[in-house]
């Protein structure tokens, strides 16, 4: 506490609160803190209010509705406003437009290689469209095709046997080869 006459005093006691010390300097001093504060408070609040009337008028006035407090200046003004927003949206938009065209010409590359890549196995595999996938000797009518990504299951008959085996060499009975 700082006295009239500039000496600081300090001023500690538990049975006291923050509030009634406060109490206590206004009544010493002749000051009303309080009502300072709160008078500080309700200008603040006064602002914003103001403000925030301001803003809902604005965002009223750019969806097209209260626009008979408006002169013709002010017309023009809101005008100018708008289609200056509704630039910029465009240009984002035609840039969000762009970004995706840019990603489906990625997908669309992606796509042709993978053709270009098939298109080379299977001129690779034109002397034996199945690549092989049955041993030397195998009956190629005896192959299993399975649609939409299915497996290709080879299957061959043994000649001393009349039972059919599923057969692919390497000591397993079964071999299925995945397709892309």
């Amino acid at each position: 506490m700082i006295s009239s006459t500039g000496k600081l005093h300090e001023f500690i006691s538990p049975s006291i609160t923050t509030k009634q010390l406060f109490d206590l300097y206004q009544k010493t001093v002749g000051v009303d803190l309080w009502n300072s504060h709160y008078e500080k408070m309700q200008e603040q609040l006064r602002k914003l209010k103001d403000v925030n009337r301001n803003l809902r008028r604005e965002i009223r006035q750019r969806m097209g509705e209260s626009l008979n407090d408006l002169n013709y200046e002010q017309l023009e003004e809101l005008m100018e406003n708008v289609d200056n927003s509704l630039n910029l949206i465009r240009e984002r938009k035609y840039k969000v437009i762009g970004n995706q065209i840019e990603t489906f010409k990625k997908k669309v590359r992606n796509v042709e290689e993978i053709h270009r890549n098939l298109l080379l196995e299977f001129d690779a595999r034109q002397e034996d469209p199945y690549g092989g996938l049955v041993e030397q000797g195998g009956d190629y009518n005896s192959m299993l095709g399975f649609p939409n990504g299915g497996r290709i299951l080879a299957l061959q008959l043994q000649p001393n046997n009349h039972h059919h085996h599923l057969h692919s060499g390497g000591g397993s009975d079964i071999t299925t080869f995945g397709l892309a």
